[in-house]
């Protein structure tokens, strides 16, 4: 019984990620889901609760390893973290049917789902709107260049910045890989013109030595 139950409400998680394309879907979420819930069951049967316990704690761990493999970083943005907790959280259903939860494992479903579906609308509402007038906003450049030629971007990174009148207060490298780095420039300016950040980008994405030179602005709470 409570395989089924796993079955079927990890089908009816996956089918909405399959719908929407993504990382994780249908087959992914079911096996994720009845995987956790054979686990579980084993355990009770075996062991009975203190021993369900731990294999629940053991589940959640082994599955942020999953959840980690369909996170990506593309061009300085993070994706699939929305599709990694969808994981989780099937991985949570599962536990919850082998552990005879029947009825909060449905609501959970049904949480779940609401999430992914009903919320969509309002995210994308509230990503539309523009930043309020009054809110302070930093200004962040970032470069990916050669760890060798990092001395020579920076040094050109702020000559730009100060030609264009917006100096930077704090400029921080971290490693990117094996053998470049990561440039981030934060701007003492809280606002920018469209167009002087556009030039500025223009003209470090023409240097030889910068692979990719991109800006972003994050408001202060």
């Amino acid at each position: 019984m409570s395989l089924s139950v796993a079955f079927i409400l990890g089908a009816l998680i996956g089918f909405e990620r399959q719908y929407r394309q993504r990382t994780a879907g249908l087959r992914t979420n079911v096996l994720v889901a009845v995987g956790a819930a054979i686990f579980v069951d084993i355990a009770i049967n075996l062991t009975e609760a203190d021993g369900a316990v731990r294999v629940i704690a053991y589940v959640v761990s082994g599955i942020g390893f999953l959840g980690a493999g369909v996170i990506m970083r593309q061009e300085g943005n993070i994706h699939g973290l929305n599709t990694a907790a969808t994981l989780w959280c099937s991985a949570a259903i599962g536990a919850s049917a082998g552990a005879d939860l029947i009825v909060e494992a449905v609501l959970a479903t049904g949480f779940i789902l609401a999430a992914n579906t009903l919320l969509r609308p309002i995210v994308h509402a509230i990503d539309r709107r523009p930043l309020d007038d009054e809110a302070e906003v930093l200004h962040v450049i970032y470069i990916i260049c050669d760890r060798t030629q990092s001395k020579v971007v920076m040094d050109e990174l702020n000559l730009t910045l100060k030609h264009h009148n917006y100096p930077a207060k704090d400029i921080d490298v971290t490693p990117f890989g094996e053998k470049e780095v990561e440039i981030e420039a934060t701007l003492i300016a809280s606002s920018i013109e469209a167009e002087d950040a556009l030039h500025i980008i223009n003209h470090l994405n023409a240097m030889p030595q910068i692979r990719q030179a991109f800006w972003d602005k994050n408001a202060i709470n």
